[in-house]
Order: C-alpha cells, then sequence, then structure tokens
C-alpha cells in the first residue's frame, strides 16, 4: 500500500497563515498589558499588525497557485504527529478559517485515507471480511501512533481475532458533539460501501476517542441510522467518561490570570486551548452540554447524561499508577480511574459497567494502555466473548 503523503505548499500557505494569526495576537496581548497605546508605541503595535497582515496575504497569494501543480508528496511520521498535535491545540480555529493543516475525518490504513466506494475498498482492502474494527484516537493524536513498542492493538485483533482493522483519523480540536456527528455519517457510508455485507462492528477507542465514539452512538441512534444495528463491542481505553482534572487545571489558571487587573490580557493564553481540549474537563458528548455557555468559565458539571447503548457489550480499561489494589487508587497522570471506569455518584451518570466489563492495568500510564501485554490479553479475550449484551 502507498504511504501516507502530504501537499508541502498547501501545508507551507497554513503554517504562514497560522503564524500570521498568531504574531497579531501576541501584539494584542503586549498592547492589552501596557494599556492604550497612543503616538510612537500605538503606531508600533498597529505597524506590526499591518506588516505581519500584508506579509501573510503576500505569502499566501503567492503560494496558492502552485498548490495542485506540487501535487502530493510522501509525509513523514514525525510530520503527521505534529499536525495531530496542532489540531488538538487550535484544529477548531484551524477548521473554520479554512487553514489547510486542518485535519479532514478520514478512516485510514496504514495512513493512507480509504475511498468510501465498494469498488474502492474492494481494491484497496482484498479479502476485507463482515467483522470491522474501527479504532478512534485521542486527543493531539492520529492513526500511526496506534503503533506504539511494536505492538498495534488493531493489527493484533485482526490477526488472532478475524477482524478487518479500519483507522479513524480527525480533528481532535473540534467539540466532540461534532467529531460524533461526522463519524456516526462516516460509518453509515461505510457500512454501505463495504465490499461484503457487514455482521459486526467494534469500535475501539482510546482517550477522547471513547467520547467521540459514545457520541457516534447516541447521534445515530437518534437520527435513525441504521448502522448501530451491527454494533456488537466497545472498548474505553483511558476515556474520561466523566473529565479530565488537567484540562480542569487549565481552566482554573484562566480563571486566576483573568480576575488579576495586570496578568488579566494573558488569560487569552490559556483560551487557545481547542472545544475538543475544553469539552474533556467534564466530558461533554452533545451540543447542549457547550453551545450557549462560555467554555472557559469555571463551572459545575452540566452535562446531560448519556448512558452506554443499549445491547453493545463495553468494555472500559483505566491505568493506574499504583502498584496494586490496597493502598490510595491514583490516576493515569490524565484520567483518574473512576472517570475511566464510567463511576460515578450521581446514579444517572453512573455507566453502571459489571465487574466483567471493567479492567484496570496497575502501575500504567495513559499510553501504556495502547501497548501493555496485559492489556492487549484481557482486550483480546473480551473479545473473543458473545457478541450482543443484555442490557
Amino acid at each position: 500500500m502507498s504511504r501516507p503523503t502530504r501537499n508541502a505548499v498547501a501545508d507551507l500557505r497554513g503554517a504562514t497563515r497560522l503564524v500570521v494569526e498568531a504574531t497579531e495576537g501576541v501584539a494584542g496581548i503586549v498592547e492589552d498589558l501596557q494599556g492604550p497605546t497612543l503616538g510612537i508605541a500605538g503606531l508600533v503595535h498597529r505597524g506590526i499588525r499591518g506588516v505581519t497582515r500584508l506579509v501573510g496575504g503576500g505569502v499566501d497569494a503567492v503560494l496558492a497557485p502552485f498548490v495542485p501543480l506540487l501535487g502530493e508528496t510522501r509525509s513523514r511520521p514525525a510530520m503527521q504527529a505534529a499536525l495531530a498535535v496542532l489540531n488538538g491545540v487550535v484544529g477548531d480555529h484551524l477548521a473554520s478559517t479554512g487553514n489547510p493543516l486542518a485535519i479532514p475525518m478520514r478512516l485510514r490504513r496504514d495512513g493512507v485515507p480509504l475511498e468510501l466506494r465498494k469498488r474502492s475498498l474492494a481494491a484497496a482492502i482484498p479479502g476485507a471480511g463482515g467483522k470491522v474494527l474501527v479504532l478512534v484516537h485521542g486527543s493531539c493524536m492520529n492513526d500511526l501512533l496506534w503503533s506504539r513498542r511494536g505492538h498495534d492493538h488493531g493489527a493484533a485483533l485482526a490477526r488472532d481475532l478475524g477482524y478487518t482493522a479500519l483507522y479513524l483519523h480527525y480533528d481532535s480540536g473540534l467539540h466532540v458533539s461534532e467529531n460524533g456527528r461526522e463519524l456516526a455519517s462516516l460509518l453509515g457510508q461505510l457500512v454501505a460501501a463495504w465490499p461484503v455485507r457487514v455482521t459486526e462492528i467494534a469500535l475501539v477507542a482510546h482517550s477522547m476517542g471513547g467520547l467521540v465514539s459514545r457520541s457516534a452512538c447516541h447521534q445515530a441512534v437518534q437520527a435513525g441510522q441504521r448502522w448501530p444495528r451491527r454494533l456488537r463491542k466497545m472498548v474505553f481505553l483511558g476515556t474520561p467518561h466523566h473529565g479530565a482534572p488537567a484540562e480542569r487545571l487549565g481552566n482554573w489558571v484562566n480563571v486566576v490570570l483573568g480576575a488579576a487587573p495586570f496578568t488579566g490580557p494573558l488569560a487569552r493564553l490559556p483560551r487557545i486551548r481547542s472545544a475538543g481540549v475544553t469539552d474533556l474537563r467534564h466530558g461533554n458528548l452533545l451540543d447542549e452540554d457547550w453551545r450557549g455557555r462560555d467554555r472557559f468559565r469555571r463551572g459545575p458539571d452540566r452535562r446531560h447524561p448519556v448512558p452506554l447503548p443499549r445491547g453493545v457489550r463495553c468494555l472500559a480499561v483505566a491505568a493506574s499508577g499504583s502498584k496494586g489494589p490496597g493502598g490510595p487508587l491514583r490516576g493515569d497522570g490524565l484520567v483518574p480511574v473512576d472517570s475511566a471506569l464510567g463511576r460515578h455518584r450521581d446514579p444517572a451518570r453512573n455507566l453502571d459497567l459489571p465487574p466483567s466489563g471493567r479492567f484496570i492495568a496497575w502501575g500504567a500510564g495513559h499510553l501504556d494502555l495502547l501497548d501493555r501485554p496485559d492489556v492487549y490479553a484481557h482486550l483480546r479475550e473480551w473479545m473473543r466473548g458473545a457478541g450482543r449484551a443484555g442490557r
């Protein structure tokens, strides 16, 4: 299979545009710190903004005609990883401004996008089976990062259990509900175009990917889409079902900076956190969880409870820095154990997974869930089990 490609000129245009916007933003912060800028100081600030816009617009205009001429060039994994981080942090801004660096949602194999047409899929995936596994990455990550230290859950499950593994690639800076809606539509297209009859869909999701998957299932059912009838299993690896304190800490810094008159302008800096990142504060899944609210404002959890999909076997895996049970229960550095296992004091929010649907990887960090042998062994045996749940 061909390797992942990128259009180098389009990327350069996108980077130039982002640098221009960042320079203008920094100039605005400095101007606010100094107060009203008159005379020479004001002229300097206005000059910075004017020159920045002029240079950026000029470069963009010069490079634009070369985009279709250059075509696609091979993209290195490091470049793909950098783009994933950039999209995770400011992906909502990239998408809203039409920046070429914004990642469009696609299903990929080996980093190569799949064309969702029956003939194209048959050519790209010879021997495609009826058991389809879709892996959904987390925030600031991409589909290539499922391969870690020589292990890939998708490839291993394809080898051991006969799944055909596909990998979602998406802009993790968008709202979870926006990505969920797009994933729901994409899975519908996939089932309709699959070369053979789809007998089973399984989702394996890491971190934010679990929220996107839950949102997709809920929105698909609400819209009357048919693909959820084929969904049999969902696995959540370190998913912050009830939020992540790391995002709340960022929000707290924002509140503290905004409270003092002198540091108020610096509050813009934490506000570069994307919509996707702020959704991690409590684990937002729906438009109603964020629409009409200041997403940077500190406040209580006002999420609308969303239960796990009916009739689908679900497994939640948490990582804990603790060496084992019996002592203080530590999280994985990003997600608390209770959040990853879906446990909540509010019965309406508690995901109510049975003991067989929960697993803790002791002495592990958040990313270790991608390659720990004990995690894969448990995942494989659980995936080998019966198809549908009784809920």
